[in-house]
């Protein structure tokens, strides 16, 4: 991570900053947890990325072919795997009867340092720092007046242009072989682009450059206040891509701590996430062990690391910029304007009209799943100690002529079954759920909310919190202001007192809360720490990606990975205390009658950290992305801690359920859950 002369990241990897692994949690000392690895059905490795990337944005298009993107790739790779990238593989194309060829693992620098499938050859289709319309470059935002964003100082969340990852693609032809593509970059200012692509008689596709349009540009989005850290996403039942704010700065609460631990405590010293600086002057300063070691009792604000590029987030939308000891007082990005879903609708137009579902809540999102009915949308929220939501409109979400009048409840998930899942090897236990309401509301009602803190700046942080005068001693006014809101909190926000407020009121009648006009706000701008204060369960370890097949029934399946099983999920505190697996797992649930989902049902388990080579290199780590082909089998992509593999390369893998006519449970690629004890003895790993 790249220092900047005046406002310095803290101490961290790239590959943190991306999301990987951020509290850095993995650990190789983890013992050996029985049956992991484990897979129902059968695991074919189809593709290995280049060394240093993440596998990201899969999508597989009516014509069979496979999408996916190369996400920030060691600049060590030979060209053009050196920088990020958005590319499908030619030459073979996913469907009935296709003869799927499993990749061996990369064991030579020039495997690993380039993307591999099993079948065909990954094409390119456009890359970082190409360009595109209106002379811009691919991927990389600019101010009102044009200026590439990256020209300006400031810390950076990540590389403008290197990290694609979610692609989704809308055909604008009956047979799809045309259409536009769109695709999210994970950084701040985020980022989605809209680039036409069209497939040739031989299978080829090649991209249209020219009309390629970098949507953050367009005035409509500035309008909405941009976005953050794009993450992944989803095509909706009704035809439009679905971007994820992947919001990693919104934790108030840092881990497991509530609201209400602050109010017995008398004071949030300890407990504060990385929102409540928002409006610091030099953010991220937060982030460095001096600061907290002062100002918060030792604990780093969660999240702390997601406060790098507001600066320039702040320049995108229009501020002037400010030198060393100056706070940003013109224009400054709102707290409560990311962290949602984005909607692009009219996506066949050369710029969609974008909608934030903001009444979905606020959050760290990884990816929605929207159900067939068109009302039950499931979210994921990356990141240690998050939880997973749903939201159910009143009305199916196209049917609203203005999405602004979008109506529904906004649900946490509560695991039920604590004692059975207690202290039990996670390949062992289905999670039991109950569906917490939070609260009712329209998005127009949310969005009035949201707007009450358009105008908070830097310069509020220090006028709101200080006494001395920042402009006669800066570093004495910002001295007063951190220590005034690490113990009372940001009263330039919502506030300690209304979250407990709210949560007070719903205990005594949830739906009490729904007609309180001065709490109502409470959930959907601080959807965490509510879910926190009434005992949902916001332990959740990297939730990640979440899919169904597409127009998925009752009887058909939602698909969860969870990257790393791990902190809240794997402690001794709380609703889930199971077995470490590092390597992490995914899960899968059934679609019920009503479009509910209740029970979590583990079908893959990764590997321990403690796991040899022969096990961890046929094993899945740290399952990100997860796409639901329309014949039901997945595809499963790493964002992968390495522990104990022989290569460094993340992998994509093809899952097969039994039901499809896997090998079956037990018979491959199920590493010492072969063993009837699930242990390591006398069992090496894969028994192909």
């Amino acid at each position: 991570m790249v220092e900047f002369t005046r406002r310095k990241l803290m101490a961290t990897s790239v590959a943190a900053a991306l999301g990987a692994s951020v509290a850095g949690t993995a650990a190789a000392e983890d013992g050996d947890t029985p049956h992991a690895p484990m897979v129902k059905g059968e695991l074919t490795r189809f593709a290995t990325t280049a060394f240093g990337a993440e596998v990201t944005g899969p999508f597989v298009t009516q014509s069979g072919t496979l999408i996916f993107s190369l996400q920030h790739p060691s600049r060590q790779n030979p060209a053009p795997f050196n920088t990020g990238g958005i590319g499908y593989v030619k030459g073979f194309s996913f469907g009935d009867d296709d003869d799927v060829q499993e990749i061996g693992i990369p064991n030579t620098k020039e495997k690993q340092s380039k993307v591999r499938v099993g079948n065909g050859e990954y094409v390119l289709l456009a890359q970082e720092g190409d360009n595109i319309g209106d002379d811009e470059d691919l991927g990389i935002p600019t101010t009102p007046d044009g200026v590439n964003i990256s020209q300006f100082d400031g810390t950076r969340y990540s590389d403008f242009g290197y990290t694609p990852d979610m692609n989704q693609f809308v055909p604008t032809n009956e047979d799809g072989t045309k259409g536009v593509l769109f695709t999210n970059f994970e950084a701040s200012p985020g980022n989605v682009t809209r680039m036409p692509i069209e497939q040739d008689e031989d299978g080829g596709w090649t991209a249209d450059r020219e009309n390629t349009t970098n949507l953050a540009n367009t005035e409509a989005m500035r309008e909405l206040g941009g976005t953050r850290i794009n993450c992944y996403g989803d095509r909706s039942p009704w035809g439009t891509p679905l971007s994820a704010e992947e919001e990693y700065a919104h934790p108030r609460l840092a881990g497991t701590a509530t609201t209400s631990d602050i109010m017995d405590a008398g004071s949030g010293v300890g407990y504060r996430g990385a929102s409540q600086f928002w409006n610091r002057p030099n953010p991220t300063e937060v982030g460095s062990s001096e600061w907290y070691d002062e100002y918060n009792d030792g604990v780093y604000p969660q999240g702390a690391f997601a406060l790098a590029g507001l600066e320039l987030h702040a320049y995108y939308l229009g501020a002037d910029p400010v030198g060393d000891e100056t706070p940003i007082g013109d224009t400054y990005p709102n707290v409560y304007r990311t962290g949602y879903i984005v909607d692009f609708r009219k996506p066949e137009w050369a710029e969609p009209k974008p909608v934030k579902y903001y009444v979905f809540g606020r959050a760290a999102w990884e990816a929605p799943d929207v159900q067939s009915d068109e009302k039950t949308v499931y979210l994921t929220s990356d990141g240690d100690t998050k939880g997973l939501y749903k939201f159910v409109a009143d009305e199916p979400i196209p049917s609203y002529d203005d999405p602004m009048d979008v109506a529904g409840t906004l649900y946490a998930a509560k695991v039920t079954n604590e004692d059975a899942a207690k202290n039990k090897p996670p390949a062992n236990v289905d999670l039991e759920l109950d569906w917490l309401p939070l609260s009712h509301a329209t998005n127009r009602e949310v969005a009035s909310w949201i707007a009450e803190y358009d105008d908070v700046t830097q310069v509020d942080y220090l006028e709101t919190h200080a006494e001395t005068d920042w402009q006669e001693d800066f570093e004495a006014a910002l001295a007063e202001a951190d220590k005034a809101v690490a113990k009372n909190g940001n009263q330039d926000f919502i506030t300690d007192e209304e979250i407990q407020a709210w949560a007070n009121k719903w205990t005594d009648d949830p739906n009490a809360v729904v007609d309180d006009e001065s709490l109502r706000k409470v959930p959907f701008l601080e959807t965490r720490a509510a879910a926190k204060a009434i005992g949902a369960t916001v332990e959740f370890r990297k939730s990640e990606g979440i899919d169904s097949v597409e127009d998925a029934q009752p009887g058909d399946y939602i698909y969860l990975g969870i990257s790393e099983l791990n902190g809240g999920m794997s402690d001794q505190h709380g609703d889930l205390r199971m077995d470490r697996v590092d390597g992490g797992l995914v899960y899968r649930a059934e679609i019920e009658a009503d479009y509910n989902i209740s029970t979590l049902e583990p079908v893959i388990v990764g590997s321990d950290a403690s796991d040899p080579a022969d096990v961890a290199n046929d094993s899945v780590l740290n399952i990100d992305n997860v796409f639901v082909m329309d014949d039901g089998r997945v595809l499963c992509c790493e964002d992968a801690d390495k522990f104990g593999r022989s290569y460094p390369n993340d992998c994509m893998y093809l899952y097969t359920p039994d039901e499809l006519g896997a090998i079956g449970d037990g018979d491959r690629n199920n590493g010492h859950g072969n063993d009837a004890d699930g242990d390591d003895e006398g069992n090496p790993g894969n028994s192909e």
